[in-house]
């Protein structure tokens, strides 16, 4: 689950990472009043900063400095309501709902600050970087090695060596070095204790007067660890997510929406993985990852079947089902119930095995619907690319 910029702040701030002072408004009339008071607290100028769920904001416009209550009230008017344009949103854009005021800051250096976790090492990677305010993936292809890294031990967390390191290899004064310490000691616990999967500082900050702040803030949490914590599952904005996956999420199906046109409908990640794979080895591309899970019943097939169609891209359907927990004969009324409840006039080809697969088979071929059937993964794959494709 994402979270928005200022609600990432606003978490980060009760662990005593220092974050500009700001906050989030919704109408020109709030933006005017923050604007207001930041001004009379000593501000020498506010940024107002869209918030969606996307980056390279500020190369979208979607990111202004105001140096009066006027200006900030008039961008804010102008920014509420804009359709944001950035490279990870795709030529749609996203929608503009609200806003953060928030205080300028006298920038001497921006650097970067990042904690994921590291699949193969099994552990969380604390990353630093002097090339702040960039794209950490461009950092990463041009310049490996302006990234430091520090792997860090969840039995012990982030020592008191490892953040000293980090700050060193920032090149930061002897003064900052300890204030340093502090603020990626806070910002572990952080992403420790919210059980977060991504926690992004870009840039981290010094200013001219050798404080240190957490200009941007990114965080990402782990789905499956929510139900712990309540309080960050309300800060979920369905408005910035793609309606299909929120549809999804409603059943209980692992939904991601991609660009191609080829639908998926697979039981388990894995196969799914690999049916994603084999339509591209076909010269195809998939336009979903669909994992209904090993213990889905008739009526998840029948709304994954739905979403799949609510795509507006999709030319023909795969479904390739490997019958462990989730039986064969299931996935087949589930489809053959949806496929008369949408009257689907796609081509829908099937890859089935495992557990009641006669059953299953049986329960298609009666229901006179004109289901196209594989006999092997490679099979399925070349078949649903040439009906796409047609």
């Amino acid at each position: 689950m994402k979270i928005h910029e200022y609600q990432a702040k606003g978490i980060l701030a009760r662990y005593g990472v220092a974050v500009p002072r700001g906050e989030a408004v919704t109408t020109r009339e709030q933006a005017e009043a923050v604007a207001q008071k930041l001004f009379e607290q000593g501000a020498q100028g506010v940024v107002v900063k869209a918030q969606i769920h996307a980056g390279g904001r500020g190369k979208g416009g979607g990111v202004k400095i105001a140096k009066s209550v006027a200006e900030a009230a008039e961008i804010a008017g102008r920014m509420l309501g804009m359709k944001l344009v950035t490279h990870q949103t795709g030529p749609e854009g996203k929608e503009v709902h609200r806003l953060l005021i928030e205080e300028t800051l006298p920038i001497e250096r921006e650097l970067y600050l990042g904690i994921v976790l590291d699949r193969a090492a099994a552990r969380p990677v604390f990353m630093a970087s002097a090339a702040g305010g960039m794209e950490i993936e461009q950092v990463a292809a041009e310049n490996p090695n302006a990234i430091i890294k520090e792997y860090i031990d969840p039995g012990t967390g982030l020592l008191g060596f490892q953040s000293r390191k980090l700050a060193f290899g920032l090149g930061l004064t002897a003064q900052q070095i300890g204030q340093a310490s502090q603020f990626m000691t806070g910002l572990y616990r952080a992403f420790e204790e919210t059980d977060a999967s991504l926690m992004e500082i870009n840039p981290f900050i010094t200013t001219k007067d050798g404080r240190l702040f957490a200009l941007d803030a990114k965080i990402n949490f782990d789905d499956n660890a929510l139900f712990r914590h309540k309080d960050i599952k309300e800060l979920r904005d369905v408005t910035e997510e793609d309606p299909l996956e929120v549809e999804a999420s409603k059943y209980a199906l692992n939904y991601i929406k991609l660009d191609g046109n080829v639908g998926c409908m697979v039981n388990g990640a894995g196969l799914a993985m690999a049916t994603m794979d084999i339509i591209k080895y076909a010269g195809g591309m998939p336009a979903n990852f669909l994992d209904v899970g090993g213990g889905a019943n008739a009526e998840q097939v029948t709304h994954a079947f739905e979403i799949l169609l609510m795509d507006k891209n999709v030319r023909a359907v795969l479904i390739n089902i490997f019958g462990g927990i989730l039986r064969v004969d299931t996935l087949a009324n589930g489809l053959v119930e949806a496929a008369r409840k949408t009257n689907i006039q796609l081509p829908i080809v099937l890859r089935l095995e495992g557990t009641n697969v006669e059953k299953g088979r049986e329960i298609l071929k009666e229901s006179g619907i004109n289901f196209i059937v594989a006999d092997t993964m490679k099979d399925a794959a070349e078949k649903v690319v040439a009906a796409a494709g047609a």
